[in-house]
């Protein structure tokens, strides 16, 4: 790219980020936290579709991606580079915002079931271990999809998954699902599934019948620090 392209490339991506509302849903993103078009549309103060034509510019411009689920449209921040150049024009701007705040009742904040999987901070929190380790790597197939690395597919068959039973089952492996306290990932799929049957089978977490919060046990808390470096 020579030195007058990279100068009208860096131009038109200033003046994606320009616009206000548009600046105002980058920011909003910038926590880490997806969110939809609708929600976005409300923080930036304009119409739904107002809103579709700014994030169809950032789409563009490379600044968020889009990832369905179910019925809904997610969208978040295309990478750390986009968060790092906001938090540098924050920097100059001099100014603060106000960090997002979930108004979810914190004992289902903190660890629920998502249909059969673990959600919540403890599920975020596992997730992005899992991915830490080594032990998932996406699938080139589908971009929302995950696959056991060898060290992973090892690593949870020392925990007690079947993980042939689970690639078996007609449904996803693993999947990136959008946990709707935190905005981030948690692992959903069958994979997600067997790992909550090994924490509820080892006394990691309990389960009150009929409903969806999860209590992590001592134990439990032992374990996710000293099998995932999980201090909670």
């Amino acid at each position: 790219m020579n030195v007058e392209t990279a100068d009208a490339a860096a131009s038109s991506i200033a003046a994606a980020i320009g616009e206000p509302a548009r600046a105002r849903m980058l920011y909003c993103l910038a926590d880490g936290r997806a969110r939809t078009s609708t929600e976005l549309a409300m923080l930036a103060e304009v119409s739904p579709s107002t809103a579709s034509v700014h994030l169809q510019r950032l789409m563009t411009k490379r600044l968020v991606k889009v990832f369905a689920q179910g019925k809904h449209r997610y969208y978040s921040l295309e990478g750390p580079r986009v968060a790092a150049a906001l938090e540098a024009l924050s920097v100059l701007a001099g100014g603060t915002r106000d960090p997002f705040v979930p108004n979810t009742p914190e004992p289902l904040r903190a660890a629920r079931t998502c249909y059969d999987h673990i959600a919540g901070s403890l599920g975020v929190a596992l997730h992005d271990r899992l991915c830490a380790m080594g032990w998932l790597t996406g699938d080139s197939a589908d971009a929302n999809a995950y696959e056991l690395t060898p060290r992973g597919a090892t690593a949870v068959q020392g925990l007690g998954v079947d993980v042939d039973r689970a690639r078996a089952l007609r449904r996803r492996f693993a999947f990136a699902c959008v946990d709707w306290s935190e905005r981030r990932p948690h692992l959903g799929g069958a994979l997600g599934a067997a790992l909550l049957k090994v924490a509820l089978k080892r006394r990691w977490v309990t389960q009150e019948l009929d409903s969806r919060i999860l209590s992590l046990t001592t134990l439990g808390r032992r374990e996710m620090l000293a099998r995932f470096s999980l201090k909670l």
